[in-house]
């Protein structure tokens, strides 16, 4: 056996680099992203572009320029702006509070262990419990009114509506997201402030919030992805009508007075997909370029 045999093991090289079969555990994974991301996103990118027969057209992409359409892009890049500014400001403010404190304590584990079920909790459940709550007939709407006060619940079913449901699991996500960038901070560098003559306000501004900023950056953009993408709370809120586009496309797939709109529905879609691509590549850059510091 040569010497290059022991170093690769006997395996054969190319290039210089040990050939190795350990790649074959993530094809379970790429077949699962293949099979459920980027085939329905050729299929939605392809149909876009096509009639009911299947013949090309640009008719569907034309519908983009309606200005219902476009109101409905709007609402939802105002909602998806909203919602991650309130879950980034409150998560990363619940997250530094319980960073600050025993890393392995009590307070922690839960503030996370909550924040990982809260942030999943979305959907028809979680629009029946602010119905329940706060609807125009909620517990606290009907005790509010006992006592006298003119309020009522039918602000839930509008746009400022869905951004207090959003933040909901909005907060709890930032919190998760944002840990580990508060994590790697470390304490030396405020020592190292502190030692300089530097005072609380000097470290923040010179070193954890240059240092912090990218990264909370990075999850607001995540943040505005996860809204502007979701779609089953807003249904379960808002049953007529399309304030926002992933209503606008239900309307377009389920409507049984407009018939044949189906591909309009994907070219909507295909709008969504170009918003959230671009707002992820800039998320991923974002990531990549500050995960250096934070190691």
């Amino acid at each position: 056996m040569t010497g290059t045999d022991a170093v690769t093991g006997g395996r054969p090289t190319r290039g210089g680099r040990r050939f190795t079969l350990s790649w074959l555990g993530a094809v379970p994974f790429l077949g699962y992203v293949a099979l459920f991301l980027l085939l329905p996103t050729l299929i939605v990118l392809i149909e876009a572009f096509g009639d009911a027969a299947g013949r090309p057209t640009l008719a569907n992409v034309q519908e983009l320029t309606q200005e219902y359409v476009l109101t409905s892009f709007w609402h939802s890049l105002v909602l998806s702006a909203e919602s991650a500014v309130i879950g980034a400001v409150f998560g990363a403010l619940l997250a530094y509070a319980v960073v600050t404190g025993d890393p392995n304590g009590l307070l922690r584990r839960v503030v996370t262990s909550m924040s990982g079920v809260f942030a999943q909790f979305g959907g028809i459940q979680l629009a029946f419990a602010f119905v329940a709550t706060v609807g125009p007939a909620g517990f606290l709407t009907v005790l509010m009114q006992n006592a006298g006060l003119a309020v009522s619940g039918g602000w839930l079913y509008e746009l400022n509506g869905l951004v207090v449901v959003y933040a909901y699991f909005q907060i709890p996500l930032m919190v998760l997201v944002f840990l580990p960038a508060l994590d790697g901070i470390k304490p030396q560098w405020r020592e190292a402030t502190e030692s300089l003559g530097g005072s609380t306000w000097d470290y923040w501004r010179h070193v954890a919030a240059p240092i912090l900023f990218p990264p909370f950056l990075g999850a607001l953009l995540l943040l505005f992805a996860n809204a502007f993408s979701a779609y089953a709370t807003a249904a379960a809120l808002i049953s007529q009508g399309g304030i926002i586009v992933p209503l606008q496309i239900r309307t377009a797939l389920t409507s049984e007075v407009l018939l044949g709109r189906e591909n309009v529905g994907k070219a909507l879609a295909m709008g969504m997909i170009v918003v959230v691509a671009v707002v992820m590549t800039l998320q991923a850059l974002i990531q990549r370029r500050t995960s250096r510091w934070l190691r």
